[in-house]
């Protein structure tokens, strides 16, 4: 019986193992995996802080202020945080490195980034994996919004 503390118990799952698709994985890294920027910390909040800064300012000149609409920084707030994540996911679009453009570029001439991602692909597939066994009891029920109307099973017994 497969158990959510054993990845490699036994189920219906009959695919190929997780080192299979991992392999494949690695093998389509050349053309498939992709280095992108990221801003992170403080850079993230002062960006957010110049958009929040900037919608007020230009709402108060709209007629538009805290006072006139009591939830108006909770909306600001959240429009901050996406003008934000659209400014920095283009940015970290428009700079892709190759897996071979970062080994190049730290000397990894024996390849150990790429084992290293191996690795961690491996811990990752298998976590998820765990993850969704051990949700397998509640599902029966979250999915019950999902079958056919009772009507239909009905006529299709008939």
């Amino acid at each position: 019986m497969s158990s959510p503390d054993n990845p490699r118990s036994p189920s219906a799952f009959d695919g190929p193992d997780d080192s299979e698709v991992i392999t494949d994985l690695l093998r389509l890294m050349p053309r498939d995996l992709i280095f992108s920027m990221r801003f992170l910390g403080e850079s993230q909040l002062r960006l957010q802080r110049h958009f929040h800064d900037f919608m007020i300012a230009e709402l108060t000149l709209a007629g538009i202020t805290a006072e006139t609409h009591p939830l108006l920084h909770a909306f600001v707030e959240r429009h901050a945080i996406t003008l934000r994540d659209f400014v920095f996911s283009g940015v970290s679009l428009s700079r892709q490195f190759r897996v071979e453009d970062i080994e190049r570029l730290t000397g990894d001439t024996t390849s150990l980034l790429r084992v290293d991602i191996w690795d961690q692909l491996r811990s990752h597939v298998e976590a998820a994996q765990r993850q969704f066994k051990a949700q397998l009891p509640e599902l029966p029920a979250l999915l019950s919004g999902w079958e056919k109307p009772k009507a239909a099973k009905e006529e299709r017994r008939q």
